[in-house]
């Protein structure tokens, strides 16, 4: 006897209800979280109910009746297959790191789960699939990852999901202070820095030279185009102009200033003088925000994953 079209709904709800809340633990940190631990936990059993539904509805019709143990070990597996692979896509542009894994893993339980939990028979196109496409989107998200960690200006949109109120004050834990260095050699020293994802750093920076120098953090666009406007500006003509995301420092020779900045989302920046010909000159270095994060607090940032 085939059941009515409301069981059936019902069960296709608690299924899918249960492979959604998977998908939002694994967006919003499947493995950091208590809340997404709970999140995670409430999906399987919302699947696990849904398929116990489903099974005892096709015992009567089914020539061979399954064992509900297995249905049930497979088709949980199945819904974390998917709620990995779908949480991951959704979530590429402000987790690139972790979804290069989560999607491929997603993928690969998926297809194993199914063949397991349908009773496919292995067949050598069942393996070319698995391979091929697995391969394919293996190599895309990793390929994905590493382009969104090279433009963080990409990386950081649609990363907040925290849909809270702004607070009237942020309070920042500084996690280091380094101490960079510029003069009329045109270069920054260091002009290569490392920090990890959530950091707080204090940069304490000395113009040593004889002419005004500028600490300009930045992604490679911003930075690019600001300094365009530079030259364009120096050549008299009216242009609106904003240092590289507002976080920049114009220090005359001597002087000595500190910026305070919180790298939010892992990626590379760069560090620019905008004064006319000096970024010409070669006058920028690098910021590599690590993949490994560390606890941000609060506090909002910008496209360029910083905020100050």
């Amino acid at each position: 006897m085939t059941p009515n079209f409301q069981t059936q709904h019902a069960t296709m709800l608690f299924k899918y209800a249960g492979i959604s809340f998977i998908s939002g633990a694994v967006n919003h940190g499947f493995f950091s979280g208590e809340r997404s631990l709970w999140t995670g936990g409430i999906g399987i059993v919302l699947f696990v109910l849904g398929a116990v539904w489903e099974h005892h509805q096709t015992m009567a019709t089914a020539d061979t009746p399954r064992s509900l143990g297995k249905a049930l070990l497979w088709g949980t597996l199945l819904s974390i297959g998917l709620g990995f692979f779908t949480g991951g896509l959704q979530h590429f542009p402000d987790s690139p790191a972790r979804s290069a894994w989560v999607v491929p893993t997603g993928f690969a339980v998926s297809v194993i789960a199914l063949a397991l939990n349908s009773g496919f028979q292995w067949r050598r196109s069942m393996v070319s699939y698995g391979v091929l496409v697995g391969t394919a989107v293996l190599a895309g998200s990793f390929g994905t990852a590493q382009w969104l960690q090279a433009h963080p200006e990409w990386a950081a949109v649609g990363g907040d999901h925290s849909h809270r109120e702004p607070a009237p004050l942020v309070a920042q834990v500084v996690s280091r202070t380094v101490s960079v260095h510029m003069d009329d050699t045109m270069r920054f020293t260091p002009d290569t820095i490392a920090v990890r994802a959530g950091e707080t750093v204090r940069f304490v920076v000395h113009n040593g030279g004889t002419a005004t120098h500028e600490f300009v953090l930045g992604s490679d666009h911003e930075i690019a185009e600001h300094a365009a406007l530079m030259r364009q500006m120096a050549e008299g003509k009216v242009v609106q102009h904003q240092h590289g995301g507002g976080i920049a420092l114009s220090l005359a020779p001597g002087e000595m200033g500190e910026l305070v900045v919180t790298f939010a989302q892992p990626g590379a920046l760069q560090i620019a003088c905008l004064v006319p010909g000096h970024f010409e000159a070669g006058m920028r270095g690098r910021i590599q925000v690590g993949t490994q994060p560390v606890d941000a607090g609060s506090g909002h940032h910008d496209m360029a994953g910083m905020h100050h």
